[in-house]
């Protein structure tokens, strides 16, 4: 008799860790989200009113210097290669980011060559900061206080609605500062967007017979009696009904502006100032340049805490945070029926590719102490 698994959540993780159970222990998966889509934040749909595909829940740009990691993807799906471009609208007009060569040239009106530039913002950086014990921090001993006031302060305190000064410094190591002019956001050897969209390459991921689908299905903990196993991607708080307290989260949301030709000239700005808003605008159909639509569509992002009716999208890991998650990680500690995994079950910030590689281990892992009886695996992905 076929062993029966419970995977929670139709996005990467969970429809890897599906895909792999399936295949290679020729189990009975159960995939259940309780959105009416499959795909999870990275779901995309053709817009109804212009035909342009549309990246629902934010623009997502595969990007990942694991081979095999893309060699994955594109098994399921054609990936276009994408440079995404960012630009930074502050208050002097619009600049390249990550903080570049060129941005710095721009900002301060100069000409220098990498050495120059390299020295200069060396002698305008903070050099009185050792090991910086925030975001603010980390800005001032890489850039100085004006590119960090131009470029960084604005946009955190909206992003996160607080004061840089009370973020973690990791938040920032994610973004470079280039002594080139290399303005692609991503330093990654492989970088795409799939040709038809996100949906159709984790429709193809879950395409197997030994996998069902049930959409617009909550988790509910009574259900783990059912299957011999539950891998769950599910926000780690909301696993354990938030008997603990709600985890920190940020979310987002959008205005949808439609018209004729270009609304901006670019797939994403960002917008620093605190005088808008607003965050960012995406603008979509610079996400498939090899379309051509006459119309567009563009959505306007505005940050904001989350509530309990909310999508969580943004883990602020300050302090509080982290201590609560630590108390939910030990709580999941003694759920020996269930494995944790992806960026809302772990409380991380990941990209993609660091999604499917870690799926990919757990399952493989899983699989061997199934096959072998004598290897554990991890309960939490990523540990």
């Amino acid at each position: 008799m076929k062993e029966n698994y419970l995977v929670v959540g139709a996005g990467f993780s969970g429809a890897v860790v599906a895909r792999e159970l399936a295949t290679h222990l020729d189990a009975r998966v159960l995939v259940i989200d309780e959105r009416p889509h499959i795909g999870g934040n990275c779901y995309t749909e053709r817009d109804a009113a212009t035909g342009i595909m549309v990246h629902r829940y934010g623009p997502h740009i595969f990007n990942t210097s694991n081979e095999e990691i893309w060699k994955y993807v594109c098994r399921f799906g054609e990936f276009v290669p994408f440079v995404n471009r960012v630009k930074a609208s502050i208050g002097r007009g619009v600049f390249p980011l990550p903080i570049n060569l060129g941005t710095i040239n721009q900002f301060y009106g100069r000409r220098f060559n990498p050495h120059e530039a390299r020295e200069f913002i060396a002698s305008v950086a903070d050099s009185s900061i050792g090991e910086p014990q925030n975001l603010e921090e980390q800005a001032l001993k890489v850039i100085g206080r004006d590119l960090y006031d131009a470029f960084i302060y604005g946009y955190t305190r909206k992003q996160w609605g607080c004061e840089p000064r009370e973020l973690p410094a990791s938040i920032l190591k994610r973004l470079p500062v280039r002594f080139n002019y290399n303005d692609s956001y991503y330093d990654a050897r492989f970088q795409g967007i799939p040709r038809d969209g996100y949906t159709p390459i984790i429709e193809r991921i879950l395409e197997h017979p030994n996998i069902e689908i049930r959409l617009g299905m909550r988790f509910e903990r009574a259900m783990l009696g059912e299957f011999s196993h539950c891998f769950y991607s599910g926000a780690l708080d909301a696993y354990f009904a938030h008997k603990l307290g709600r985890l920190g989260y940020r979310t987002v949301y959008w205005d949808r502006q439609e018209s004729e030709g270009d609304f901006q000239g670019n797939a994403v700005i960002n917008y620093t100032e605190m005088t808008e808003p607003h965050t960012r605008i995406h603008e979509h159909k610079h996400f498939a340049p090899w379309e051509a639509h006459a119309r567009t569509v563009a959505f306007v992002e505005f940050s904001k805490e989350t509530s309990s009716e909310d999508i969580p999208y943004y883990p602020k890991r300050l302090a509080q945070d982290l201590a609560l998650r630590a108390q939910y990680a030990e709580l999941a500690a003694g759920e020996p029926k269930t494995s944790f995994l992806g960026r809302l079950a772990t409380y991380r910030y990941l990209d993609m590719h660091v999604v499917i590689a870690e799926a990919l281990t757990m399952a493989s892992s899983f699989i061997k102490s199934r096959t072998t009886h004598s290897v554990t695996w991890p309960r939490f992905a990523g540990e």
